[in-house]
């Protein structure tokens, strides 16, 4: 069920994906799904995960495949 991606050239399981978003370990994450988005920095697929960073919080992270930019709908 939990698909692993490539991202920046390395392949990670959703709650690591999570966890980069996040700068910080998490609770749990959902599987790793694909988004019309483009990465507002270099143009690359841009995709999404939903974590939990705590017991009381649900946040949708959303990661570049190629560089460094990612966001949480914390911030949208």
């Amino acid at each position: 069920m939990s698909e692993n991606r490539v991202v920046q050239g390395r392949m990670v399981t959703p709650k690591r994906l999570a966890e980069l978003i996040e700068g910080e370990d998490v609770m749990d994450a959902e599987s790793i799904e694909d988004t019309d988005r483009a990465c507002p920095e270099c143009g690359g697929d841009v995709i999404e995960v939903g974590y939990m960073p705590s017991i009381t919080e649900f946040v949708t992270g959303y990661k570049c495949q190629d560089c460094d930019w990612a966001a949480t709908d914390r911030e949208e």
